[in-house]
């Protein structure tokens, strides 16, 4: 049934350009464009005879008019005669001086007529006819208009449907064609996605060399998926792909497909994969592909006919065509869950390439393509830059690279530095700094503990992250002050220790504000935002709750987008997340006041230091934390990351286990491997929604407003990410929009 439905396709029984209603329609239109050309020339036609000057008399009347002298001129034709009078004797005969009015009569072969004439003194010549040439100008009179008419609208057509025999070209496919080398971007340009690189250069190898593919009996993959975070760079793999390929390369986007014509998007669809085979072995690139092939699901916004009529062509096209003609679809999305089913399975994208973030070697090379046009100094250290930048994509890195370019020439320099680096990482965390913003005495010393207090109680803490920066100084985001955590190595997991110690340092701010000033701030507005999300993370996903356990009470809606969670479980339960996670704060909070209760006198000596300074460095912030703490009191964090449990610990914890778990029922699923029916293993805390143990950039940026703003607590927005205390939802380098 499909091969009969194929070969129908390809012998023109699907709407093609050529097919025979078509070409009706075509005649139709001729037809009436013709019957509307006849009718406006006889209007004119008309319209000229009524306005002419010749006016019909009878012969007795001119034979009158030649009796009185009255007649200048005669020309004698075969079936008339043309007669001008005299001026005076037109004024007189039709009231008016014009010279132009000519009268005729017909010619009745009068012998006499000649005589007459010469008796009179008129002058009058006989013309002589051509029949050939007459014949001729008239043939031209009345069919040029016509076929310059015909000209004109068949030259309109093909313009305006540009071959693809519909009007406006609106079924015309608008895929752009791309030959090797003209995209100028190569697999050299592409950093930090090497799996993906190697996955895609295969698609291409096969292309280029099918013969030891075929020999060991493997087959051309029918297409492939590129799914990812933005700015990871799938649209620059596609590029590089044009670049390195010897076959042409269509290239369009899924919005390309939607026009406001019912039946466009299933035309353009057929009109792509034929001009596609014409020149196969080709790739097609459909970006954003989840414009054109949503779920026919409603619960992703199915029901859409026109969008479901040009999935269900695609689907047929994807399905149709051989394997040996050497035709390759890839496509690209951030939102792999929202496609289709029938789109995804094995035959039609063959291949799902996860161009995720870079990691720490990623990044560092990423850096280094993008840096390769960029002159820097010899203080640049990309590695330092890669470690402070942990969770950002390519587009990121690429933006921090040409910020320092532009810092560099501001300051006057040739070549970039470590600084303007880090100053850039900064700017796009944050924003500019924002000099025209003069914060009181008052709220400047609010600030000031706010910051140090965030900083103090991660050098305290064994698990938090080095502090890098310190800063009051008003960022454009809207931050009034930061703190720059920095990680120490590349992390991939993050320990219930860690992920505590983050909750700590995070409420450490308004904890502060409470012990110094005896109140609190609109200025811990982005902390409690960020800690709440990350210990709801840890009692609904991380399963890090001695109250609930390991059961998975959330799950991520959008993967690479926003990392929104939604709540899968009763009312009940979620009030008891609630209360659950309330506590968790409260605990943290109640340590972070402890902490820095017991060192007072460390956070007033930081906080009159950073007063004075606006901005310190961790190894200044360090020296005075040593000094004030003092050698013996040194909290230099010692040991292993994670530290192997003693035996006998051990075995003390499995007797409690043992005798705390004698009511459960043996009916409850294991979920103690983290792993259920295709549910991702959250219990090790890496899951699409995992706390990034290697953020690095600004952690608890203190968004207090100065006195006079009109921005309700309720409408502050976070500042910037945070750095080691990594969000759920998002990368902990981007600042988030206002």
């Amino acid at each position: 049934m499909d091969n009969n439905q194929n070969d129908n396709r390809r012998n023109g029984g699907d709407q093609g350009p050529n097919r025979p209603g078509r070409n009706s329609n075509t005649f139709i239109i001729f037809l009436a464009v013709t019957l509307v050309t006849l009718l406006v020339m006889a209007l004119l036609n008309n319209s000229l005879s009524s306005s002419t000057s010749s006016v019909e008399i009878t012969y007795n009347e001119f034979l009158e008019l030649l009796d009185e002298g009255k007649v200048s001129s005669v020309v004698i034709y075969d079936d008339e005669l043309e007669i001008t009078l005299k001026s005076d004797t037109l004024s007189d005969y039709l009231g008016t001086s014009s010279g132009s009015v000519t009268y005729y009569t017909g010619n009745p072969d009068d012998p006499n007529l000649v005589a007459r004439l010469d008796q009179a003194g008129v002058e009058f010549t006989q013309n002589i006819p051509d029949t050939t040439s007459s014949l001729i100008w008239s043939m031209i009179i009345s069919f040029a208009p016509l076929i310059i008419i015909w000209v004109i609208f068949a030259f309109a057509m093909r313009r305006m449907t540009n071959g693809s025999g519909g009007v406006m070209g609106v079924g015309k496919s608008k895929a752009k064609v791309y030959i090797q080398k003209e995209t100028g971007v190569t697999f050299k340009d592409v950093a930090g996605q090497d799996e993906a690189k190697e996955s895609l250069q295969e698609v291409v190898d096969f292309l280029e060399n099918p013969q030891k593919y075929t020999e060991i009996g493997a087959k051309l993959p029918k297409g492939a998926l590129l799914v990812g975070p933005p700015g990871t760079g799938k649209t620059l793999l596609a590029r590089a792909i044009a670049g390195e390929a010897k076959c042409p390369f269509f290239s369009l986007s899924g919005s390309d497909f939607v026009e406001m014509f019912v039946g466009v998007g299933a035309s353009r669809v057929r009109d792509l994969f034929e001009e596609a085979k014409k020149n196969a072995p080709c790739i097609i690139f459909i970006d954003e592909i989840d414009a054109v092939a949503k779920s026919r699901d409603t619960r992703f916004g199915g029901g859409n006919d026109e969008r479901e009529q040009t999935l269900n062509q695609l689907l047929a096209e994807m399905d149709g065509f051989e394997p040996s003609k050497g035709l390759i679809v890839l496509a690209a999305t951030n939102r792999p869950e929202v496609l289709d089913q029938a789109l995804l399975r094995p035959g039609r994208f063959d291949r799902r390439v996860v161009v995720d973030k870079p990691d720490l070697k990623g990044r560092v090379e990423t850096l280094k393509v993008h840096s390769k046009n960029v002159s820097m100094d010899e203080t640049v250290d990309l590695d330092a830059i890669a470690l402070a930048t942990s969770g950002a994509v390519g587009s990121d890195l690429a933006n921090m690279i040409n910020e320092a370019a532009i810092l560099a020439v501001k300051k006057g320099r040739k070549a970039v530095s470590q600084q303007d680096l880090f100053e850039a990482v900064e700017v796009v965390l944050v924003g500019q700094e924002k000099k025209n913003r003069v914060l009181s005495k008052e709220e400047r010393r609010i600030v000031s503990y706010h910051e140090v207090g965030h900083a103090l109680v991660s050098a305290l803490q064994k698990d938090s992250e080095p502090v890098q920066k310190i800063t009051i100084v008003p960022r454009t985001m809207g931050a009034l002050g930061y703190v720059m955590n920095v990680p120490e190595e590349e992390k991939y997991l993050n320990t219930e220790k860690e992920i505590r110690a983050m909750l700590v340092e995070f409420v450490a701010g308004r904890a502060a504000e409470e012990i110094v000033f005896d109140t609190v701030t609109t200025g811990a507005a982005n902390d409690i935002e960020k800690a709440t999300r990350i210990a709801r993370s840890m009692v609904t996903q991380y399963g890090m709750s001695k109250k609930f356990g390991l059961i998975g009470l959330e799950v991520t809606a959008s993967q690479y987008l926003d990392n929104r969670p939604v709540m899968n479980c009763s009312d009940v339960t979620a009030a008891e997340v609630d209360k659950e996670v309330m506590q968790i704060l409260k605990d943290s909070y109640d340590e972070a006041k402890r902490l820095l209760t017991e060192h007072r006198r460390t956070m007033d000596k930081i906080a009159e230091f950073l007063i004075e300074k606006e901005t310190i460095t961790g190894k200044e912030f360090m020296e005075i934390f040593h000094q004030c703490e003092g050698e013996g009191n040194n909290t230099e964090k010692l040991g292993a990351r994670i530290s192997d449990r003693p035996v006998e610990a051990l075995t003390d914890q499995a007797a409690e286990n043992t005798d705390a778990g004698s009511d459960v029922s043996d009916g409850v699923p294991d979920v103690g491997s983290g792993v259920s029916d295709g549910v991702p293993d959250v219990g090790s805390g890496v899951s699409d929604a995992n706390v990034d143990s290697n953020a690095s950039a600004i952690v608890s940026a203190d968004d207090t407003q100065p006195s006079g703003q009109s921005q309700s607590p309720a409408e502050q927005q976070p500042e910037a990410q945070s750095g080691s205390q990594a969000s759920t939802e998002q990368p902990e380098n981007q600042a988030p929009t206002e």
